[in-house]
């Protein structure tokens, strides 16, 4: 394995400890990115839009929670 690291690192002209520091910090990168995206299937992305577009009556409780949402923002 180190072998196939410092073969890469001489490809792009740094030592392997920069080749290794910048690999890292890439997938550090990557990995943070990848946790701020929810991915959802065709079908879950097709219910959502439906839901956005036709959303379902508030039950009681949701309605109580709007409520108590709106007296709060208006006495903020």
């Amino acid at each position: 394995m180190l072998a196939i690291i410092k073969r890469a690192a001489e490809l792009q002209g740094r030592s392997v400890s920069d080749f290794v520091v910048t690999a890292a910090q890439e997938m550090a990168q990557r990995t943070i990115e990848e946790t701020n995206f929810i991915r959802l299937s065709l079908e879950d992305q097709q219910c959502v839009v439906d839901l956005l577009i036709d959303p379902p009556e508030l039950n009681s409780a949701m309605q109580r929670a709007a409520k108590a949402h709106a007296d709060l923002i208006q006495n903020t």
